[in-house]
């Protein structure tokens, strides 16, 4: 995990894949690398994988669904978070396989996901699609699978009085 904070692996355009259970601390460690890189000079942004779909889907009503797909080729990391969450329609399909399409073998993409890799393509619900998808991001992925209790939980402090 330490050498993921050198970010020889955004240099390489490699991904990091974040999965477990909802309050393992994913998104922690996704925003820390991202701080990390943005120290370091690199482009970052963070989406939430439903609203960088509905950005999406305005882009495309006023005209500027183009211009968004190239900033976010041009991003050096990408983060998406709660991946899989909720089903993809044919459109929200096509938009992620532009958006990783566009961004293979020229800068890193962080997926976060409660869901384990191996249903992913499931959740993607194409398996063409699915598979192109994927092939993009998980061959030149680090991985990292968290487990244990949510950190919300551990660390509420409820008064019961």
């Amino acid at each position: 995990m330490t050498g993921l904070l050198k970010c020889d692996w955004l240099q390489r355009q490699q991904n990091l894949l974040l999965t477990g259970p909802c309050g393992t601390g994913k998104t922690y460690i996704a925003c820390a690398l991202a701080n990390t890189a943005c120290l370091k000079g690199y482009t970052v942004k963070y989406y939430r994988v439903s609203r960088l779909l509905m950005e999406l889907t305005q882009a495309k009503a006023d005209g500027t669904y183009s211009k968004k797909l190239k900033s976010l080729a041009k991003l050096n990391l990408l983060i998406l978070d709660d991946w899989g969450l909720e089903p993809l329609n044919a459109a929200q399909r096509n938009d992620l396989m532009e958006i990783m399409d566009d961004r293979h073998g020229s800068s890193s993409t962080i997926l976060i996901s409660q869901l384990p890799t191996d249903q992913w393509y499931q959740s993607i619900g194409d398996n063409t699609l699915a598979d192109a998808i994927l092939d993009s991001l998980m061959h030149n992925a680090h991985r990292i699978k968290l487990k244990g209790e949510s950190m919300r939980k551990t660390l509420a402090t409820v008064d019961a009085t």
